[in-house]
């Protein structure tokens, strides 16, 4: 662990965003708790302690995670190192839904909070949000929009379990189907949704042009500005493939046509105009994504303590100038 000194040494203003119409104002920058970075589930504890302690001298106020992170060692993790904490900072988590058996969501949404908590060693967690992918149909993970608005759905399960103080919002994975997602933010049900958004694909705020090959989640985050929801920003590096050219094995791209090969061929182009003028790859694609003032957080995933400081830093620096923003948009017109 850090000690006093080296805390307030390594001390940083953090800007702070408003988290949808929940009334909470979080750290532009989330800490990331998933497998893709992996630090909470596959570091030594010294590790895992130095970067917690880093990330909130830092002024980072919110970690996400998930009971599939490392099959709930991401979660134990929080747990240990949030534990005796008078001011832990706010965590979210989230549940699947089994789509082969739909008769009582709300008992499967209650296991996997229950069992959160327990791994959490906490009586609750500001943020419980679905993680399946949206559909218009049900089938494999993928949940459909009606099975989540009908009465008797997710949502209504949501609420009904929500006097029971285990959490304080819920809200959406806004992966899948675009306009199943957007049926669901327009509900003005959900209080949050974690939105698909980086360098290589900015489409949930940005129209881009068909030369620049990308899944269409346009205009996700005009939605959730139109509703008051919390767009949290997930993959803004990608799973990795932007912010370096070294693989761990865990890349894993998330939207339909995309590889680990057409990620990084896009990356290749992309840096091939901004170089590092703008900071380190890493350093540019959060710089990007704290353009964009619909974001209320960018979630970071973390490998490496190294990876935080590239984070803080590219907070420190700002957006991205509007040259800059020419220059990508260039690119993705090219």
């Amino acid at each position: 662990m850090y000690s006093l000194r080296e805390l307030l040494a390594h001390d940083v203003s953090m800007n702070t965003r408003d988290f949808g119409r929940t009334g909470l104002r979080i750290s532009e920058l989330v800490f990331g708790g998933g497998a893709v970075g992996g630090l909470l589930i596959n570091a030594d504890e010294n590790t895992k302690h130095r970067a917690f302690d880093k990330a909130l001298a830092a002024g980072i106020n919110w970690i996400d995670t998930a009971p599939s992170y490392g099959q709930g060692r991401s979660e134990a993790a929080i747990g240990a190192l949030t534990s005796g904490m008078a001011e832990p900072p706010h965590i979210s988590t989230k549940f699947t839904i089994d789509t082969s058996d739909l008769s009582d969501v709300g008992a499967q949404i209650e296991t996997s909070i229950s069992a959160s908590l327990a791994r959490l060693g906490r009586r609750s967690v500001t943020l419980l949000q679905l993680h399946n992918p949206i559909g218009r149909l049900t089938g494999g993970r993928m949940l459909g929009a009606d099975e989540i608005l009908k009465p008797g759905g997710v949502l209504d399960a949501l609420e009904a379990l929500a006097v029971r103080g285990w959490f304080a919002h819920y809200g959406i994975t806004a992966l899948g189907d675009t306009d199943a997602i957007l049926r669901v933010i327009a509900s003005g049900r959900v209080a949050s949704a974690q939105v698909y958004f980086n360098l290589l694909n900015p489409s949930a705020g940005l129209k881009l042009p068909g030369s620049w090959p990308a899944y269409d989640f346009h205009p996700v985050l005009e939605a959730c500005a139109t509703h008051r929801v919390a767009a949290m920003n997930i993959r803004v590096l990608s799973a990795g493939v932007i912010a370096t050219d070294e693989r761990t094995g865990r890349e894993r791209p998330l939207t339909p046509g995309d590889t680990v090969e057409s990620e990084a061929s896009k990356a290749h182009r992309m840096f091939a105009v901004l170089g590092t003028r703008y900071g380190t790859r890493a350093q540019t694609a959060i710089r990007f994504a704290l353009t964009e003032p619909r974001l209320a957080c960018v979630v970071v995933g973390l490998a490496e303590i190294c990876h935080l400081d590239d984070a803080i830093a590219a907070a420190q620096m700002g957006p991205l100038p509007e040259e800059a923003m020419a220059r990508i948009r260039d690119v993705y017109g090219a």
